[in-house]
């Protein structure tokens, strides 16, 4: 079992910055891809991005890479996600993720672990 809690959402002024956080346990962090889904009110649940478990292969979703950057701290058990430049259509609950590979992590139905959720408001 593995148990991921984000931080870091909030409310933020269009063209500000937000540092999203995730802190996982149960299982062996560094051995696990991580990513970061949205979900915008009314919407389906969208990949963000993602980082294998070494840190050194990152995947974006091609409307994110200008903006947003997936990193991870091993140690720590963390992975990060710093949002820049942020627009009023980044409004939504952000989900950690964990699954095997990175390229697993792209589609919804292939994440094993999901955490709780935070909420981005970026207003205009």
């Amino acid at each position: 079992q593995v148990q991921l809690v984000e931080s870091g959402g909030g409310l933020v002024q269009a063209g500000g910055s937000l540092r999203l956080s995730c802190t996982a346990s149960g299982r062996t962090f560094s051995s696990s891809a991580m990513g970061w889904f949205r979900q915008a009110p009314g919407k389906e649940r969208e990949f963000v991005a993602a980082i294998s478990g070494p840190g050194s292969f990152t995947y974006y979703a091609d409307s994110k890479k200008d903006r947003f950057t997936i990193s991870r701290d091993n140690a720590g058990n963390t992975v990060d996600l710093q949002m820049n430049s942020l627009k009023p259509e980044d409004t939504a609950v952000y989900y950690c993720a964990a699954g095997t590979s990175v390229y697993g992590l792209r589609r919804v139905d292939t994440v094993d672990y999901w955490g709780q959720g935070t909420q981005v408001t970026v207003s205009s």
